[in-house]
């Protein structure tokens, strides 16, 4: 099952994924945009700019040449949210029904498109897929236990990728919620940024939890209204992955806020690396307007982004909002 794999996206993210799905008879491609790049990865048998320190698996081949998905079983897209378009519309043709896992975590800018729904548009005659939940690309590549979440709308598939790229450090559990995963993936970025930011200003470990509790019910306020299961948020795609990226430094987005926190500018902050929680932000709040969705921190979020509001005032925002009753989880509650 599965015996040629092309992992779009020599990132952190993609390298650590082809050694993870990785077996013997089975021959995985990683392609790269820089020709440069895969010459680099394929001569050092290592991912030196993303990801050092974990040597790539004999059966991964880095490839600048997307003429290698003509044969491929199955697609892993994990360049960044914004770009998959692009990616995709620059395609050879695909075997056919060959199904498109895609592993970034984001909501498309311009569009308001879940990355699935990008795939559905770009490649209508292949089944979308996402992967999500806890996990860090240095841990999957060096064989550390992670478990995640694997989506598709039919059953059949999404358990035949959990069976064809699962192993005993890589635990996959499979769900039919392929709209329910995705949110959780994309709104815990935006969230990971507003604790980053906590920890920036110092506020400490009480403000981080609280934070962490009222973006959880953010988020399931959002899922609930978009279509998303209660238990799917509150596994290992939503919650699991909120609180791994809401409280470590190894977050692109945690470590961002905390830059902003700090007194840095967006740009100082980026330092080149990518946070998927910058773009995915003001589309967000945006959706979420447009769906009667109250998600005050998220937009706290979007506005410090924007310049709108500094780290401090963006906190006195949130410290000014009238009192309400606590409503859990507010998964059944009103969406306000």
């Amino acid at each position: 099952m599965f015996e040629r794999i092309v992992v779009l996206g020599a990132g952190a993210w993609g390298t650590a994924l082809a050694n993870v799905v990785a077996r013997q008879n089975r021959k995985v491609f990683l392609w790269s945009r820089s020709a440069g790049q895969a010459a680099r990865i394929e001569t050092m048998r290592e991912n030196l700019a993303y990801l050092p320190g974990v040597r790539l698996a004999d059966e991964v081949q880095a490839v600048a040449d997307l003429t290698c998905v003509q044969t491929a079983d199955l697609i892993l897209a994990a360049v960044p949210a914004q770009s998959l378009r692009a990616v995709l519309a620059s395609l050879p043709p695909l075997r056919k029904a060959v199904p498109v896992l895609v592993c970034a975590k984001g909501i498309e800018g311009r569009t308001g498109s879940l990355m699935s729904e990008v795939v559905g548009e770009c490649l209508p005659d292949h089944p979308p897929a996402a992967l999500s939940g806890p996990s860090f690309a240095v841990d999957v590549g060096r064989g550390r236990p992670t478990a995640v979440t694997v989506a598709a709308e039919g059953e059949d598939l999404a358990q035949a990728l959990a069976e064809g790229l699962g192993r005993p450090s890589f635990r996959l559990y499979f769900t039919t919620d392929l709209r329910g995963v995705e949110i959780g993936g994309a709104a815990k970025n935006v969230l990971a940024i507003a604790c980053g930011v906590a920890a920036g200003l110092d506020l400490g470990a009480s403000a981080a939890a609280a934070l962490i509790a009222r973006g959880f019910a953010e988020l399931t306020r959002f899922g609930r209204v978009s279509g998303g299961r209660p238990e799917t948020m509150m596994g290992l795609s939503g919650l699991g992955d909120l609180v791994l990226t809401c409280s470590s430094i190894q977050s692109r987005n945690f470590a961002l806020g905390k830059a902003l926190g700090g007194g840095l500018s967006l740009q100082q902050a980026s330092d080149g690396r990518l946070a998927e929680g910058v773009p995915t932000a003001a589309i967000l709040v945006e959706l979420a307007r447009t769906r009667g969705v109250e998600m005050p921190i998220c937009e706290s979020v979007s506005a410090i982004l924007s310049g709108a509001l500094d780290a401090r005032m963006a906190l006195d925002f949130l410290l000014a909002r009238p009192a309400k009753a606590d409503a859990g989880l507010d998964f059944y509650a009103t969406p306000g």
